[in-house]
Parts: structure tokens; C-alpha cells; sequence
């Protein structure tokens, strides 16, 4: 598909814009939108229930990917900003995740976190449409990152995000930039939710496959015996099933104090593992970090040697594994197996195969979950003869090649997609692209 762009251009004088339509003019988003109009007041009933979104909720391509239902009273203090429908969410702490979206006939009662904008459109002047599909222009997003303040936290504040300045097409020509990009993008949001899907299943899978290797073994035929554990169920008969606190000297990071200390972190001289360093990614090892502490900071705490499998134990993303391929001080949302007699790459494969069931164990319903080392040490795992493990192993980690392989490729045509999604929405509201005399198929 090729379109041929404006007849006549004027500078915008802009950089994020360069030139524009002769015909388009040019705002603040300030001038076209309203900003934080509503908040919850503090005597807000704590026994009402809300839909809570959070910055983690919303994905640029997929849009409000979650709510949580939760009474007022237990919602973090953060729930405040009343989002109606057409209102745009733009995220304005960590603004390179790019959490950005338009919310469309929301529930009753739904509730932004204040580390978002909500933007309201003013339709005389341009149209929710419109607004929403510039927000996620290439441009836009570049200069909401650009003007972020701060290394480990970029934030931009409310009165520096509305005074970016904006393309303004005339009304109508909004509304058939619009109709074109919903169809045009609405075509590839499929496409990619479809690699989306495979991607999950192809996990699931993989999954599967190992969670059986290690926990019922390779060999079909091999009489079986009950456990006694719940979530075991049967296991080889001549297996053993032991505890992790038997198995392991399992410990808990620490973090130094006081929190934030510039002569304890942001130095350069001890690795700093955290919870988002263990779930960033699904790879076995940990080879680095982004964050260090400085010597004090690392004197303060423990250090966990090269090869230690370590376990996220606290928040929504606690029983991800790790194996750390260097030395290093973790956080006190980190556990680490220290002095583990069976195969670390084992008990990774075991541990990631019962992240669900370890979120689970400790839903309390409200409040911070925690996987504290009493828990940890009286998970009942089934330890094969060492040659066995082995072969597990090897077995286990061809399977997550092969897999991995096939999940890459669907990611990588999905990453395509996406950015053939950007540029298409950046060509359109930036008036790259002429699109006035678009029609739909006459089949569709």
C-alpha cells in the first residue's frame, strides 16, 4: 500500500514535526485537551469498590490489558484519577515503557494511578480519535521520553507533557485520518495478536514439556509412587522427595540502609540483583545489571557467589529463578540457594515450572504477597539419581532451544508488525501520508 503525501507543505517550526499541510495548523496539547480533571476525594467510601489501573496495566499496542477490582479503602494511595470513556492515558513516570491508551466504555468507577495523565479531548478542536492515535506517534512518544527528567526513573511532569506541541488538521480531515488508521491498524492489531496468541501457546507448551521432564522424568515405563505432596502427585518410584531447606542453605538478600544513599548505591563496584532484574527476561543466567553499589553499599549485605540460583519472593512477579553467572548483592526481594547439592540448572527448571503454583500459596487477597524463606524451605521437590538429573537437564534445555527458536520467530515478525504499526500512525497524524480520498473495500 502507497500513498502519495500533501501537494504543499509549510514549516511547522517544530522539531518533532518538521513541515506540516499547508492547511493544518498547529497547538499545545494543553489548548485541545483538559488535564487531571478528576480526582477521588480522600473521604471517598473505603468500603466501595473500584477498577484500578496501574502504569503495568496498559501496553501501547494492546492497549488497557487489565483491571483490578479491589475496594477503595485497600487500593494503593495512588488510585486517584477518575477516567471516563475517550480519555487518554499517558503514562508520565517510566515514560520509556510507553504505557499509553485510549480507554473506551470503562467500567463503573474506574480509577487511574497518578503516575498517569489523563487526557480528556476538547472536540470542538480535535477530535478523541485523533488525539489517541497521535499519542502514539513515533514523534510524540519521542519527545514526551526526551523531555523526562531523571536516570533510573524518567518522569515527566503534567505541565511539561501538555505543552508539547501538536499537529491540528481541520476537524473532517481528523475524522478521515481516523477512519483510516482504525481499519489500517485495526488489520495489523490482529495480525499481531495472532503471533501474541502463538507466542503464549508455544510458551505453555514448552512449558509443559519440561514441568514433566522434571517432575515425572524421561522414562514412560518407570513404576511410579505417590508423593504425598499435593502438587507432585505421583513421581518415580525410586526417587527422592526431599525439602529445599534440606537441600540448600536458603537465604535472604538484604538491602543496605538508609534506602537511596548515594554512598551505598549507583556506585560502581558490586552488581545490584533485583526483582527486575530476575523477571526481566526468561533466560537461565544472569550475566549483568543495570544498577551497583558502591563498596559500602555491597559491605552492607550478602554476596552471592557466581552460580547461586536465586528466586524472587516478593510482589506480583514473586517465583521467577535465576541463576546468577556472576558475583553479586541481591535485595531483600531475592532469595538465594546457597550451597545446593543437586544441579542448579535442575532446580531452576523445577522452580520455573511452579511459578504459578508459588503465586498462588501465598494469595492473601490484599496487601504485598511475600515469599519468605519458611515457605521456601518446606517446598517439597522430587530429587532423581544424579545421572538422571542430568539427562533431565539435557534433555529439558533442547527442548527450551527448539521452543525458543520458534517463540523468537513469531516475537521478531510480531516486532515487525509493530513498528510497521508506528509508522503508519505517525505518516497519517503527521500528514506524511495523504489519505483524504481513502475509502474502505467496497467488501468490508
Amino acid at each position: 500500500m502507497s500513498f502519495s503525501s500533501y501537494p504543499t507543505y509549510k514549516d511547522s517550526n517544530i522539531e518533532w514535526l518538521s513541515s506540516i499541510p499547508v492547511d493544518w495548523q498547529f497547538s499545545k496539547l494543553k489548548f485541545v485537551t483538559t488535564c487531571n480533571d478528576e480526582v477521588l476525594p480522600e473521604n471517598f467510601d473505603p468500603e466501595e469498590e473500584i477498577n484500578y489501573i496501574e502504569i503495568s496495566d496498559v501496553s501501547l499496542n494492546l492497549g488497557v490489558t487489565n483491571l483490578s477490582t479491589l475496594a477503595f479503602g485497600v487500593a494503593p494511595s495512588r488510585a486517584r484519577r477518575v477516567v471516563r470513556h475517550g480519555d487518554i492515558l499517558i503514562s508520565t513516570v517510566r515514560t520509556y515503557l510507553k504505557a499509553i491508551a485510549q480507554v473506551t466504555y470503562p467500567e463503573p468507577k474506574t480509577i487511574a494511578s497518578t503516575g498517569f495523565a489523563v487526557i480528556r479531548p476538547k472536540e470542538s478542536y480535535s477530535t478523541s480519535g485523533f488525539l489517541k492515535h497521535l499519542a502514539h506517534a513515533e514523534g510524540f512518544i519521542g519527545e514526551v521520553i526526551s523531555r523526562s527528567t531523571g536516570v533510573s526513573y524518567p518522569a515527566i511532569n503534567a505541565s511539561e507533557l501538555i505543552s508539547i506541541d501538536l499537529p491540528l488538521p481541520p476537524i473532517n480531515e481528523q475524522t478521515q485520518i481516523v477512519r483510516f488508521l482504525d481499519h489500517e491498524v485495526g488489520k495489523i492489531d490482529a495480525l499481531i495478536a495472532e503471533q501474541e496468541k502463538l507466542i503464549a501457546l508455544l510458551k505453555e507448551k514448552r512449558q509443559a514439556v519440561i514441568s514433566h521432564a522434571v517432575t515425572k522424568g524421561l522414562n514412560p515405563d518407570v513404576p511410579m509412587k505417590e508423593s504425598g505432596v499435593e502438587w507432585l502427585g505421583q513421581v518415580p518410584e525410586h526417587w527422592l522427595v526431599k525439602k529445599f531447606g534440606f537441600l540448600a542453605n536458603v537465604v535472604r538478600g538484604g538491602s543496605p540502609r538508609p534506602a537511596g544513599d548515594p554512598e551505598l548505591f549507583n556506585g560502581d563496584f558490586s552488581p545490584w540483583v533485583t526483582v527486575a532484574e530476575i523477571t526481566k527476561d526468561d533466560s537461565i543466567y544472569l550475566n549483568e545489571t543495570e544498577s551497583f553499589l558502591t563498596q559500602k553499599g555491597s559491605e552492607q549485605c550478602r554476596v552471592f557467589k557466581s552460580g547461586t540460583l536465586v528466586l524472587s519472593n516478593s510482589g506480583a512477579t514473586l517465583g521467577v529463578p535465576k541463576i546468577l553467572a556472576i558475583d553479586a548483592n541481591a535485595n531483600d526481594g531475592v532469595v538465594g540457594f546457597e550451597d545446593l547439592k543437586i544441579s542448579s540448572v535442575f532446580c531452576y527448571l523445577l522452580l520455573d515450572s511452579m511459578t504459578v503454583d508459588l503465586r498462588e500459596r501465598v494469595k492473601q487477597g490484599s496487601g504485598q504477597p511475600n515469599l519468605n524463606t519458611d515457605i521456601v524451605k518446606n517446598i517439597f521437590i522430587a530429587v532423581p539419581p544424579t545421572e538422571e538429573i542430568e539427562n533431565i537437564v539435557n534433555f529439558s534445555l533442547k527442548v527450551r532451544e527448539q521452543f525458543s527458536k520458534l517463540i523468537n520467530e513469531a516475537a521478531t515478525f510480531s516486532n515487525l508488525l509493530s513498528e510497521r504499526r508506528s509508522a503508519l500512525i505517525s505518516a497519517a497524524v503527521t500528514g506524511k501520508i495523504d489519505v483524504r480520498g481513502w475509502q474502505p473495500p467496497a467488501a468490508q
